[in-house]
């Protein structure tokens, strides 16, 4: 039987970024993990935007995060030889009067990651706004397509990975640790993303799965140097190719695109952009989302050498780096894990497996 040290289920953003710590630090794993579109972290803008929602907080804990993100991406980046983060910012089209009120509230209350927009006619050759603008800087744009297929292209030449599906029916665990497909670890790690809210170990933690619909359009002529957001939002992604969107829907019958939301859609890019498009893509994920808008960090407290990182919702650009190095850490022994993220903070829920 082959031995390791860790297994990983799933190379979306958790995965990649836990097996890459696993190997900087010297601790051997393996990752299994089915090829496939369906995931949200394919699907991902990566776009790390530090302020959120209708009155412009910052998100949780992104004075942190931003700047372990920028140096980890870069560091993964020369290690692929391949740039995978650039800083960028994001124009922020003010939809109607109560945004630009709290644009301006929230800056002079504290004008952090806000600067107010100076030439109001700038954008005019691309865009229809009539509230003006400000700007979300500095943002982090990770090309999550080139990582996510680079990293799997090295776990492939160095043989760490398996390309096939998690069976649990060939799952064991023993006092010394776990086996499957013929693989004997001390600990596995979880980061299947939707997968996870029906894992015999850990269904009962409060997931709260979201559906996120977008599109890839070709917009030839648009400056690809910062997003734009007005509502929806418009992220450079490839050559003269932006991501549009998303929709957050937490009730829905399934995972697949829907005319609905591109209909909507495509009426707001005609209101909105000047130029001409094409639609290249329409998509649809499940996001693994949590009732808390906290991730799941750590090792089932009753069966310690089964873990999870996942539960990163629409942040994982900016939370798997962070808290994947905070798993490592902890079994290296030279760290803790965020007690807001750490997941004993449900031992009573996680007493057994349903």
């Amino acid at each position: 039987m082959e031995e390791t040290e860790l297994l990983i289920v799933g190379q979306g953003l958790a995965g990649t970024w836990l097996s890459f710590w696993l190997y900087k630090a010297g601790i051997p794993f393996k990752l299994i993990d089915q090829p496939g579109p369906g995931g949200a972290s394919l699907r991902a803008a990566g776009l790390i935007n530090p302020v959120t929602g209708r009155r412009m907080v910052t998100t949780w804990m992104i004075d942190e995060l931003m700047p372990f993100a920028s140096k980890a991406y870069q560091e993964v980046g020369k290690f692929l030889d391949e740039p995978v983060i650039t800083e960028t910012s994001l124009i922020d089209f003010f939809p109607n009067v109560q945004m630009l009120q709290a644009f301006q509230k929230r800056y002079a209350e504290n004008p952090a990651y806000l600067l107010p927009g100076g030439n109001q006619e700038k954008f005019t050759e691309w865009f229809r706004y009539d509230l003006g603008w400000g700007s979300i800087q500095p943002c982090l744009l990770v090309n999550v397509e080139k990582l996510l297929a680079g990293w799997r292209n090295w776990l492939k030449k160095n043989n760490l990975i398996i390309e096939s599906g998690f069976d649990f029916s060939d799952f064991r665990q023993d006092p010394e640790g776990v086996d499957y497909a013929g693989i004997h670890a001390r600990y596995i790690v979880f980061c299947d993303g939707k997968s996870s809210v029906k894992n015999p170990y850990f269904g009962k933690l409060p997931f709260a799965l979201n559906k996120g619909e977008g599109l890839l359009v070709e917009i030839k002529g648009l400056p690809a140097t910062q997003s734009y957001k007005k509502g929806m939002s418009l992220v450079p992604y490839r050559e003269n190719i932006f991501w549009l969107g998303s929709s957050y829907e937490w009730s829905f019958g399934d995972d697949l695109p829907s005319e609905k939301f591109r209909t909507g859609a495509e009426n707001w890019l005609r209101g909105f952009l000047k130029l001409p498009y094409r639609v290249v893509e329409h998509f649809a994920a499940l996001r693994p989302a949590t009732l808390e808008r906290r991730p799941f960090v750590g090792f089932h407290p009753a069966f310690p050498h089964i873990g999870m990182l996942n539960g990163m919702g629409t942040k994982g650009c900016s939370l798997a780096p962070y808290f994947a190095r905070q798993l490592v850490d902890s079994l290296k022994g030279e760290g803790t894990i965020n007690t807001l993220a750490v997941i004993s903070r449900f031992e009573k829920i996680l007493a057994r497996p349903y």
